[in-house]
């Protein structure tokens, strides 16, 4: 039984783990090590994970009969647009649903807090989710290629949805 609850700073390491594991699986053929060890520092670490919250990243966490399989962030950036900071599901949970149920999760979010909103995500133009924000209706806004830190670039699309 799949239940999506919103994450308290107790799951933080949850998060962690996970990412652990999907982020490195979703992204192994796409960077670099390099750039794969700074992501992973840079979005995951414990003390930057906790610097997300207070910077008013919502965490969902999809549990699986005690068992974490996915989870998603959302930011408000400002009245009347969001930021879907995060969407992966484990592994051995792909394909069967959830991760719409966590994009369905993430949205309704949004509508809970306002009754009109934009969602926009950022996703690297060779990653295969690509398709899967198209057939939820996200379309491509611009893309660009974005400076982070110690020479690496995220070279992503931007994609947005009307909720």
């Amino acid at each position: 039984m799949i239940e999506i609850r919103r994450a308290n700073d107790g799951d933080l390491a949850v998060i962690h783990d996970m990412a652990q594991v999907v982020f490195r699986e979703t992204y192994r053929n796409i960077l670099s090590p390099q750039q794969m060890e700074y992501m992973m520092d840079w979005m995951y670490s414990m003390p930057n994970l906790e610097k997300q919250v207070r910077e008013g990243h919502v965490y969902y966490i999809a549990w699986n009969d005690g068992t974490p399989e996915g989870y998603v962030s959302v930011q408000k950036e400002h009245d009347g647009l969001y930021h879907l900071q995060k969407i992966y599901v484990m592994p051995q949970a792909q394909k069967t649903g959830l991760g719409r149920k966590l994009m369905d999760r993430a949205l309704d979010h949004v509508r809970e807090e306002s009754a009109h909103a934009a969602v926009e995500l950022n996703v690297n133009r060779g990653n295969p989710a690509v398709g899967f924000y198209r057939r939820l209706g996200f379309k491509v806004l611009r893309q660009g290629d974005f400076p982070i830190g110690n020479g690496f670039y995220m070279n992503d699309y931007i994609m947005g949805i009307e909720v």
